[in-house]
């Protein structure tokens, strides 16, 4: 009985060790884990893009709209990229500085978004030939340098509609920031949409000589108003004329963005401006190595300019006629500058049917039939 029970405890003890030898080894767990993530690729680090702004960021305006465009690269691109910025910049030394210090910070993309920011652009650009540069509203581009800018133009015409069928003085008031190609098209093309639709309409127009000063913007705007003016629009950055016509009883068109919170009875409309699908698209061509320096143009067709916000105050019809000039232009079917254009020095600027080309455009000097006074010299 000794020796069966042994021979049984032998035996099934032999049978559990051979069943045993069937199965592998299981690997760690821990070890499986380190081998899985070896096997993966290293994330790649997250883009780092860099803003300049000219103004503060506010609620509204130029530099509000820019950092509305910088939010939303952010939300469509996510842990891909990583944005910083730095606002109140003003252009000329210490733009180069800010730049210089945003390239060195490692910043791969940067983009600068006033028109005297270029020559400091540049300037970096040279210094930091790995990091890829945009510049909003300049004309000079280098290697890693590209433009970019919007048709401005085309929303102020339409605005001119509207500013000349709203007129009951037939005075309109424009503060203009400084007497470049891009304002003067902004003045010329909201001076021929008002006229087209209201041959006795007259802009006069103030210029502070500064993109960013709201009590000059205010004290312009007051000076344009105390001249007949019972309509006012703006080139500048702040919401001061907006905010003045709304104080002054008179209407207002802004521009920038949408500024009825600073005019809910003054504002008539808004020229709105929209840079966010470009700093996405921009950002992503730098990922992905397909950046190169470009010089856009955009305008309604791309979705970078719009007439919104309608006061509730502008008739219908009105309305329908402003959205109706909007679209032909955003099909191209229209073009603002289209001829015939007089200057208001009686010369003619171009023949009937023909239309002033980019390259004109971007040398215009001189005001249309319709506007009062002469252009200053850049700077006086």
């Amino acid at each position: 009985m000794h020796v069966l029970r042994w021979t049984t405890v032998a035996a099934l003890s032999m049978l559990a060790a051979a069943c045993g030898r069937q199965e592998p080894p299981a690997a760690p767990q821990a070890e499986a884990k380190a081998e899985a993530k070896a096997a993966q690729p290293p994330k790649a680090e997250p883009l780092k893009v860099g803003f300049v702004y000219v103004s503060p960021i506010g609620d509204a305006g130029w530099t509000t709209q820019h950092n509305r465009g910088r939010e939303q690269m952010q939300a469509a691109l996510g842990d891909k990229v990583t944005t910083s910025f730095v606002e109140k910049v003003p252009e000329g030394a210490d733009a180069e500085r800010v730049i210089r210090d945003l390239a060195a910070q490692g910043h791969r993309l940067v983009f600068t978004t006033s028109f005297g920011f270029m020559n400091p652009t540049l300037k970096v650009a040279e210094e930091f030939p790995q990091v890829k540069f945009e510049h909003a509203t300049g004309y000079k581009r280098a290697a890693n340098v590209g433009t970019y800018n919007v048709r401005f133009y085309e929303g102020r015409y339409a605005a001119g509609v509207l500013a000349g069928r709203m007129t009951r003085s037939d005075t309109l008031g424009y503060v203009g920031a400084f007497p470049i190609p891009e304002v003067l098209q902004g003045i010329n093309a909201f001076t021929l949409g008002a006229r087209s639709v209201n041959p006795k309409a007259q802009v006069r127009v103030i210029w502070v000589n500064s993109w960013y000063d709201p009590g000059k913007e205010r004290d312009a705007a007051n000076a344009l108003i105390g001249q007949g003016a019972d309509i006012v629009t703006h080139h500048t950055d702040s919401s001061a004329v907006v905010a003045t016509a709304e104080e002054k009883g008179r209407m207002a068109i802004a521009y920038h963005s949408d500024m009825s919170r600073f005019g809910p009875k003054a504002q008539l409309a808004a020229v709105t401006h929209h840079w966010g699908e470009y700093y996405t698209k921009t950002a992503q061509s730098v990922l992905d190595g397909s950046w190169k320096p470009g010089s856009l143009w955009g305008g309604m067709k791309d979705g970078m300019i719009k007439v919104e916000a309608f006061n509730a105050s502008v008739p219908k019809e009105v309305v329908e006629q402003v959205e109706a000039r909007a679209a032909a232009i955003k099909a191209g079917e229209f073009h603002p500058f289209t001829g015939p254009i007089v200057g208001n020095d009686g010369r003619e600027v171009a023949a009937k049917g023909a239309v002033l080309t980019d390259e004109q455009l971007g040398k215009m000097d001189y005001y249309v039939q319709g506007v009062v006074g002469k252009v200053p010299a850049a700077g006086n």
